[in-house]
């Protein structure tokens, strides 16, 4: 049942939340999942997804993977800005389906009601029970004052060692909110100057859901107006420190650990048993092996962070194949690299040539990729006839009842899948 505590105590009023719509990220997903209930099993996972993008063996699997972890299954539709002939700022293709992680904020309309709801982006793992750290007293306390449109999260970190060319010229060691950190347990200040220490990174970010906020949000969105969306470098990320601009507090960097942390900020990562939510940014572990000499990432500088990933997957792998997951192995593992190192092509753009993807691509190719998801109407993107009539026969599933709360002018499609 939804929310179920797996120790038999009474349904959670707390959930984590994060978004599947291509199967790339299925590995990762179903990771995180698996990770998550191995430290908070009392926890469930939401996983929102796209049937009209997401194939129907990605949904099966996740649902195999249901009645091992704590997973609930909730359909939702693309969120994608119209094309009207302004210029794209998108820093990486790869971006272009984050605009549907506002779908979230639908979640208060769910049959079960959540007090808390903690978004973590599909490109994480779990390394320690993160609840403790962000479903708190001390949390609620700030999500509830003011007005209660408040968020919480941790500081974007815009060290940038890397010299990336496409981060902006404020980008520095200096500039960056972790860097004056003396103690693993520290929080960073939010600060209005210089800018980076108001801003925060959204592959974690915890909030109370309730219709008011999502009307907030929508009321943010439309502000804003196309012409501003769609010149975000981090779509979803900027447009959300533009609405909770001033109305957010941080959580612990653990909850929210980039890989590069481990040898970018040493002055917080004093031991690896601290992390409690890994963030595996750029290119993704699942998408190649550890080189034979161990290194891995696009700079080689990852292969420890990333062979952790590894290990948990045959961790993973091992007990799926002991119960007897065989369609479930089989699926995953067509969205994860072989070992014997061959490149998969649906892959290089979470692999490790991911910051060869960050760049301007072709409009026209650009176009492509958005050809099928539905044509300009109503504030947003719609599905085409045949992915409605698709997501529309989704609805009439044995699974329960749907989200069909509208976000943004659309409507949400398809079965809900509870883990048991």
């Amino acid at each position: 049942m939804a929310g179920e505590s797996r120790r038999g105590g009474p349904p959670s009023k707390n959930a984590y939340v994060t978004l599947l719509t291509r199967p790339s990220y299925l590995a990762g997903a179903i990771l995180l999942a698996y990770t998550l209930h191995k430290h908070s099993p009392s926890t469930p996972l939401i996983i929102c997804y796209t049937p009209d993008t997401l194939p129907e063996s990605s949904v099966t699997a996740f649902a195999a993977e249901a009645k091992h972890s704590n997973i609930i299954l909730q359909p939702v539709e693309h969120l994608r800005l119209p094309e009207d002939g302004t210029a794209h700022g998108m820093v990486a293709e790869r971006f272009i389906d984050t605009w549907t992680k506002l779908r979230v904020f639908d979640l208060w309309d769910m049959p079960q009601k959540w007090e808390r709801l903690c978004w973590l982006d599909a490109d994480m793992m779990i390394f320690s029970d993160p609840s403790p750290l962000v479903f708190n007293a001390q949390n609620d306390e700030y999500l509830t004052g003011g007005d209660g449109m408040r968020t919480m999260a941790v500081h974007t970190c815009v060290c940038n060692l890397d010299h990336d060319a496409w981060a902006p010229a404020e980008w520095t060691k200096e500039n960056c909110a972790m860097t004056p950190l003396s103690s693993s347990d520290q929080l960073a200040e939010v600060k209005s100057e210089p800018y980076t220490l108001s801003n925060f990174n959204s592959g974690t970010f915890l909030y109370r859901p309730s219709k008011q906020l999502a009307d907030f949000v929508k009321q943010k969105f439309e502000e804003l107006g196309n012409a501003r969306l769609r010149a975000m470098k981090f779509p979803d990320q900027d447009f959300l420190n533009e609405a909770f601009d001033g109305r957010w507090s941080p959580l612990s960097w653990r909850t929210n650990a980039l890989k590069t942390w481990r040898y970018w900020h040493t002055n917080i990562w004093t031991d690896d048993s601290y992390v409690a939510v890994l963030h595996y940014i750029v290119d993704k572990p699942w998408a190649a092996r550890n080189k034979p000499d161990g290194s891995a990432g696009y700079l080689g500088k990852d292969g420890e962070t990333h062979k952790w990933w590894w290990d948990e997957f045959e961790v993973w792998r091992r007990e799926r194949e002991g119960q007897g997951e065989k369609e479930l192995l089989s699926v995953v593992e067509k969205y994860v690299a072989s070992e014997d190192g061959k490149e998969n092509e649906e892959m290089k753009a979470i692999g490790g040539g991911a910051q060869d993807f960050a760049k301007k691509w072709d409009k026209k190719e650009k176009g492509k990729e958005n050809e099928g998801h539905g044509s300009k109407e109503g504030g947003g993107l719609k599905l085409s006839d045949d992915a409605q009539k698709k997501a529309d026969e989704y609805g009439q599933g044995p699974h329960g009842p749907i989200l069909r709360k509208p976000m943004l002018g659309e409507r949400g499609h398809g079965p809900v899948v509870h883990g048991r």
